[in-house]
């Protein structure tokens, strides 16, 4: 019985490798040019610099990455993109961002951190005055593939308006970790399996 609990217990890490790790490599230069007029016939090139974007994927490692987001939400109410009605601009970026994580999370993605800010630029010089960020998000993408097979998900095409209506102002840019001290969900992850492992088996010699 203990090795069964424990085949199970690893049965399931590696169904969760295979989900959260890319086992597709690097894009490809075909995949590149139909991205990037995927992009642009969904009008990507008005709000994104598409040579930009050519070089991120042109110089694709095939690893995760981890976009950087500075977000400020317009305040107050803004007209509701559907009616016109005035409604929050929260809740209009929410129309947005609930359906995105979703499909996120279905392309192996996640918020590996989602912060808002407690106060004014403390240190910066050489730059512009402070906007007013309403959120600063550190997202997770399993590879360059999956951003821009989200990005041309057409069950996007009719939510990306809350996303521009309810977007002030904002800026991107992908990164990856030199340091990080947070767990990564391939070890976290392990490690819970690991333990509901060891308690079940507890439990089953208990009940002997």
């Amino acid at each position: 019985m203990s090795a069964v609990i424990w085949i199970v217990a690893a049965a399931v890490y590696l169904l969760f490798i295979g989900w959260y790790s890319n086992w597709r490599g690097k894009v490809r230069p075909d995949e590149i040019e139909a991205f990037l007029s995927r992009a642009k016939a969904h009008g990507a090139d008005q709000h994104n610099d598409l040579g930009t974007l050519r070089a991120f994927l042109e110089q694709d490692d095939g690893r995760e990455f981890f976009m950087l987001n500075l977000v400020k939400i317009a305040p107050g109410d803004i007209p509701d993109p559907d009616d016109g009605a005035p409604v929050s601009g929260r809740k209009v970026m929410a129309r947005y961002t609930g359906p995105f994580m979703k499909r996120l999370f279905q392309h192996g993605g996640h918020p590996a951190m989602a912060a808002r800010p407690v106060g004014g630029y403390v240190d910066a010089w050489n730059t512009g005055a402070n906007p007013g960020w309403s959120i600063v998000g550190y997202m997770r993408y399993r590879s360059r593939r999956d951003l821009m097979e989200l990005a041309g998900d057409e069950s996007f095409a009719s939510i990306h308006k809350y996303k521009i209506a309810a977007t002030a102002e904002t800026f991107s840019f992908p990164t990856q970790p030199i340091i990080l001290t947070l767990l990564s969900p391939k070890i976290w992850v392990g490690l819970v399996l690991a333990l509901l492992a060891a308690l079940v088996q507890i439990a089953v010699l208990l009940a002997r």
